[in-house]
């Protein structure tokens, strides 16, 4: 008679034997809130509003070119300084800077001497308003949270609307190569921890803007 001892460590054996990849090591997701299952125009929409209440402030593009200038604009209405450190993501890199003299932008990692930082996003859930960001060569870790202004562009068709749907998406971007960090953000960094005060900006970025790029086809 075979005892639970020996079935648990059978099925270890096999498992270990065909790579420690066989199917029943990755169960079903489980239950899934029903808000998050809307079509893309609902849950762009969603990922907007979940942003706003926690602070966030928010843009749309509807092509990539208007990137730069919306950062400007942004930048203007905030009397901040037209000083950014872009992560170096072709897609953000790639864009016509030029088209915005005002703006002295730079490449790279952060020392925490740059007052703002614009990088890209993996993606996003909707149902939170979450940001997921993945660390790598294109997307330093530090400028998410050094600088105390952060800017993410975001592609629509990137957004999840749950997090199961994004582990979901994780897997199959990276498969068993999964990034060293994965950042979930929601809303700028905030701490009530003394006398109930919120303090902005205690553990990351005082201001949190994004810009979804919702490309027109």
């Amino acid at each position: 008679m075979t005892s639970a001892r020996d079935r648990i460590l059978g099925a270890i054996r096999n498992n270990l034997a065909a790579g420690g990849r066989q199917a029943e090591a990755y169960p079903g997701s489980g239950p899934e809130p029903q808000r998050a299952k809307l079509p893309p125009a609902g849950q762009r929409a969603l990922f907007l509003r979940m942003a706003s209440q926690a602070a966030a402030t928010t843009d749309v593009a509807t092509a990539r070119a208007e990137i730069p200038a919306l950062i400007a604009a942004y930048l203007k209405n905030h009397n901040l300084p037209a000083q950014i450190r872009v992560a170096p993501d072709p897609r953000l890199t790639g864009l016509d800077w030029t088209s915005q003299p005002l703006l002295e932008v730079s490449s790279g990692g952060t020392d925490g001497s740059h007052p703002v930082s614009v990088t890209g996003a993996f993606s996003a859930v909707a149902e939170t308003g979450t940001l997921a960001l993945t660390s790598g060569a294109p997307s330093p870790t530090l400028l998410n949270f050094l600088p105390e202004n952060h800017i993410v562009v975001l592609d629509a068709k990137d957004l999840s609307g749950s997090y199961e749907d994004l582990w979901a998406k994780l897997k199959a971007q990276y498969g068993a190569e999964m990034p060293r960090t994965l950042n979930l953000v929601t809303g700028p960094s905030r701490s009530g921890d003394i006398e109930q005060t919120i303090l902005m900006g205690a553990h990351g970025p005082k201001r949190l803007h994004i810009i979804l790029l919702d490309e027109q086809t």
